[in-house]
């Protein structure tokens, strides 16, 4: 078939195997042509499809050596009807692992549950042993707790009174208004459950009761600070509720895991253009304009770039992990230098309809949209006849 892009708001509904495939080589090719690390050696990667847990796998794998295995959904294609982006992304990944000589495995299923979990931890005793790095990047919108069967749904707003503010339409570039009522307390609970730490800490616990997890062993998750643009819907609304929550997550792993030699850390990255951030009201606007000034003064990051900077720089550059007062790595310090945010916050107080093409970084945000399915990629034939159906070897 043929496969274009077909949207629904800030979701893609086709991938494109070959753009997903051409994108996973050319992160790899990154990471190769960089000095070796000394890292992980066995690496799990919960929600490992697409983003930063896409990176840190091909981080892992491309730049330490390290056999992985990595967690996400099933989203298999079928006759007609194209597979996830994610699926296409693992089956390169897959790919490219094996012809380099790793160890690499994938896990389908949903990663809140225990079945997952027990899968996970059996692979690992089976093939490898135990892990030495724990990644965890899952981002969803929906939780089933695995021992009461309750199902949390979470929410994107603002806390304490309603929020209003600029937002963009990014496929036409239309520029409003746009206002948020306030969370109640039953919204802000239930985002918590959802993207809290309640599930990262039930991997480590899985991990470690199975016998999985070295002595010594690092874990990490994702957390965003941002700037005081987005911090209203973002850090100070129940997305942040949730993040305090992982971080406070981390610092009870630190404290469990350093009695072995272990660390925990939640690690605070730079807007990038993600479905998850694609979702949240404002930030497509802000990160249009971020990406504006980073990528005039030579400073603007991907995944990979972040990630191989996280590896090289923080966790693995030996000696202590640098780390802000309340004990998080932070890899967006170039976003949150004092000049890029003066000149981003210009650029909103005068960005509109009419002129937001010349002054921000829309049409960059577009394509890097649309390249998350494996659209608008250099070097692909987009009208030729290709196979939907890819399959995805070593998969449990």
């Amino acid at each position: 078939m043929i496969i274009k892009p077909r949207t629904r708001g800030f979701i893609c509904t086709t991938a494109h195997p070959v753009g997903c495939a051409e994108q996973v080589q050319e992160q790899v090719n990154y990471v190769k042509e960089r000095p070796a690390l000394q890292g992980p050696r066995n690496v799990l990667v919960i929600g490992a499809s697409a983003g930063y847990g896409l990176a840190a796998r091909i981080v892992a794998a491309f730049g330490a050596g390290a056999n992985t295995v990595g967690i996400y959904r099933a989203s298999e294609g079928k006759p007609g009807r194209t597979a996830s982006a994610g699926w296409y992304n693992s089956a390169a990944f897959e790919k490219a692992a094996q012809e380099a000589g790793l160890k690499s495995f994938s896990v389908t299923g949903d990663a809140f549950s225990a079945e997952t979990k027990e899968k996970a931890v059996e692979l690992i005793r089976r093939e490898l042993g135990k892990v030495d790095l724990v990644v965890y990047s899952v981002a969803s919108a929906r939780r089933t707790d695995p021992a009461t069967g309750e199902t949390f749904n979470s929410v994107l707003k603002p806390l304490g009174g309603t929020y209003t503010n600029k937002t963009v339409n990014f496929h036409s570039g239309e520029v409003s208004l746009i206002s948020i009522d306030p969370a109640n307390e039953q919204e802000t609970k239930e985002t918590v459950a959802v993207m809290g730490g309640d599930d990262w800490q039930l991997w480590i616990d899985a991990l470690q009761a199975g016998g999985a997890l070295a002595d010594g062993a690092t874990t990490i998750s994702y957390s965003y600070i941002g700037s005081e643009i987005t911090k209203p819907i973002y850090r100070e609304g129940t997305i942040g509720q949730a993040k305090d929550h992982l971080e406070a997550t981390a610092k009870q792993l630190n404290e469990r895991l350093g009695a072995a030699g272990g660390r925990a850390f939640v690690t605070v990255s730079k807007a990038l253009v993600t479905q998850s951030s694609s979702a949240i009201p404002v930030v497509p606007l802000y990160i249009s304009a971020l990406y504006k000034v980073m990528k005039e003064k030579g400073i603007h990051e991907g995944c990979i770039e972040q990630t191989y900077r996280l590896f090289s720089e923080r966790l693995y550059a030996g000696g202590e992990v640098p780390v802000d007062a309340e004990g998080r790595i932070r890899i967006d310090d170039w976003e949150l230098r004092e000049d890029v945010q003066s000149e981003v916050a210009k650029l909103w107080e005068a960005v509109t309809t009419e002129n937001i093409e010349q002054l921000t970084d829309l049409a960059g945000y577009r394509t890097e949209f649309f390249q998350l399915f494996g659209f608008e990629t250099d070097g692909v034939d987009y009208e030729a006849d290709v196979d939907p159906i890819v399959e995805v070897p070593n998969v449990y």
